[in-house]
Formats: C-alpha cells, sequence, structure tokens
C-alpha cells in the first residue's frame, strides 16, 4: 500500500508547473548606466507570462523615482516565445536634470496571490561640462533699450500713401469722361425682386424640360419638386416650410384648403408621393408623376398673389417697349 501512494506522490511532482500554478519572471534594464544630464534612457520591465495570465504591472506616470522623469508615457509590446510563454515589455523613457546617483528600487508585479518583484538598478547623471562659479558674478538684467519713434519717417510714408492715391483716382476719373465718355459714378438699379410665383413657374419648367424622372432619377425629380414648392409656400405665404415636415406644412396651409380645396389637394399629393419615393424607395408610376407636376403647376397658378404695378411703371414699360 505504501509502494503504490510513493508511485502516486512521485507522478504528481511530474506534472507540468502550470498545474500547481502559473508563475511570472520578472527582469528590469536600462539601455545605459550613465546619463548626461537632459539626456535620455529606455527604463524596461520585461515580464514572462502565460498567454491567458493576468498581471498587475506598476503604472508611473510622472516620475519612477525622485529625480528620475518620465519624458513619454508608457510604451508596451509583446512578444510570443518558443515555449509558448509571451514576454510582455514595459518601456519608459526617462531623464535627469541633477548630477547625483539614482536608486531605482525593486517594484512589484502581481499574479493572483503571488507577487514578484523586480531587481533594483542605479543609474549616474553626470553634468559633462565644468561650471567655473567663482569666474562668474550675477548681475542686474538690462532692461530693454526701446528706440526712438521716428516721426519723419511715418510722415513720408502717409505722404506717399496719399500721393498714390490722389494720382489713382485722378487717372480712374480721366479715364472714365475721356476715353470711355462715362459718367465717373454710376447709379446702379437693383433690379426688383421677381414674385414667387414667377420664380416658381420658371423652376417647373427647368424641371419640365430636364426630364429627370424619364432618366430613372426618380429621387432626384421629386426632391426637386417639392424644393420648388417649399421655397414658395415659404416666400408666399410666409412659413418656414424648409425646416417643416409635409404634415406640419399640410396643417400650417389649412386657410388654402378651406379657399382652394382642388390646389390643396393636388400640394398633397406632392408631399406625399415624394415622402414615399424618398424615404419608403417606392416606385412611382409615371402617371404619378406626371401628376406631380401638373399638381405643382396647379398649385402655384391657384395660389400666386399678383402685384398691382403702379401706374408710373407700367408708363415707363411702355416707353421701354416702344423704343425697342
Amino acid at each position: 500500500m505504501r509502494k503504490n501512494q510513493f508511485i502516486y506522490l512521485f507522478l504528481i511532482s511530474l506534472l507540468p508547473v502550470s498545474l500547481w500554478g502559473q508563475k511570472i519572471t520578472v527582469n528590469a534594464k536600462l539601455d545605459s548606466t550613465v546619463l548626461w544630464i537632459g539626456d535620455q534612457a529606455k527604463l524596461t520591465f520585461e515580464v514572462s507570462q502565460q498567454p491567458n495570465q493576468k498581471v498587475i504591472m506598476p503604472i508611473f506616470s510622472d516620475t519612477i523615482v525622485g529625480g528620475l522623469e518620465l519624458v513619454a508615457p508608457v510604451k508596451m509590446d509583446t512578444v510570443k516565445n518558443a515555449d509558448g510563454h509571451i514576454q510582455v515589455n514595459q518601456t519608459y523613457t526617462v531623464t535627469a536634470f541633477q548630477d547625483s546617483l539614482l536608486y531605482i528600487p525593486p517594484f512589484p508585479f502581481v499574479s493572483g496571490s503571488d507577487t514578484v518583484w523586480s531587481k533594483s538598478l542605479s543609474l549616474k547623471v553626470v553634468q559633462p561640462f565644468q561650471i567655473d562659479t567663482a569666474a562668474n558674478t550675477i548681475t542686474d538684467i538690462k532692461p530693454v533699450l526701446e528706440p526712438k519713434f521716428d516721426w519723419l519717417g511715418l510722415i513720408k510714408t502717409i505722404f506717399i500713401i496719399l500721393l498714390i492715391a490722389v494720382l489713382l483716382i485722378g487717372a480712374y476719373i480721366l479715364i472714365r469722361k475721356l476715353v470711355q465718355k462715362k459718367p465717373v459714378f454710376e447709379s446702379i438699379k437693383k433690379e426688383p425682386e421677381k414674385p414667387a410665383h414667377v420664380v416658381a413657374l420658371g423652376e417647373l419648367d427647368r424641371i419640365k424640360n430636364e426630364k429627370l424622372w424619364q432618366q430613372g432619377r426618380l429621387k432626384e425629380f421629386h426632391t426637386q419638386l417639392t424644393d420648388v414648392i417649399r421655397v414658395y409656400i415659404e416666400k408666399n405665404f410666409h412659413v418656414n416650410s424648409m425646416e417643416m415636415t409635409s404634415e406640419e406644412i399640410l396643417e400650417s396651409l389649412r386657410i388654402v384648403q378651406l379657399e382652394q380645396k382642388s390646389a390643396f389637394l393636388g400640394l398633397k399629393q406632392i408631399l406625399q408621393l415624394a415622402d414615399l419615393v424618398k424615404f419608403a424607395k417606392w416606385n412611382a408610376l409615371p402617371d404619378e408623376n406626371e401628376l406631380s407636376l401638373m399638381n405643382a403647376y396647379l398649385f402655384v397658378n391657384q395660389t400666386k398673389v399678383e402685384e398691382v404695378k403702379p401706374l408710373e411703371v407700367i408708363k415707363e414699360e411702355e416707353k421701354k417697349a416702344q423704343k425697342e
């Protein structure tokens, strides 16, 4: 019986270490043991572990130890070893600004209930220049010397600029009067803004001539058509239709439903079909497209507001027509 127990214990002792616990190894190293003041060095912690093993590593924010400062955040990289382990490298870029011998103590690396400490390191920080403090004395900082303001130069510059401006204006006046035979200053007459229905009908003619839906550009056809109607409604009824949904537009034009019912029903058909085409990918029939275009003309013509021109404007237009 004891012989069997001995054999059992012997076989258990031969099982892989991973069955007893996943041990880690930690190595700390510096790429240089001597550092000039202000130069940089690499401090690396190398952790060998199982691929799925979780290891809590020390993280530093500003300094490693007093006098050893971090230049860049930690850089992590992983290397797969031939034995199936992985090596996680934790690299810090460090620098120092004081001539001293720095001691880097061991740091803990925790995996489960096990803690492994890195080895301690030392770094010699050297001042490369010999400073002769006896030959240098501290003196006050001299104030900045401000030159005297050059008033004569400023007056000359202003005079030259004014002279150039006068010459340019004189040349312009001579060219306008003697060469081009035109008045020096022409009053620009601003053309009156076209009525909303004139603009809308012109855009509808353009859409009709482009024949977008006949070319398979169905969504573009209904988008342009509804945009024209929306702009017309905004100018003619002073409704912010460009920011409204179709239902909101119809709700705001209830007065049109009472006074021009056919125009309102045509507008409703235009907006509802356009929503189906743009958002539900509805494949509208040719007759439906023609009906939308026809209802657009109908809506504009039935709701347009004709402006009454003053008598003076009418007479002036008649004179221009007779001259032409």
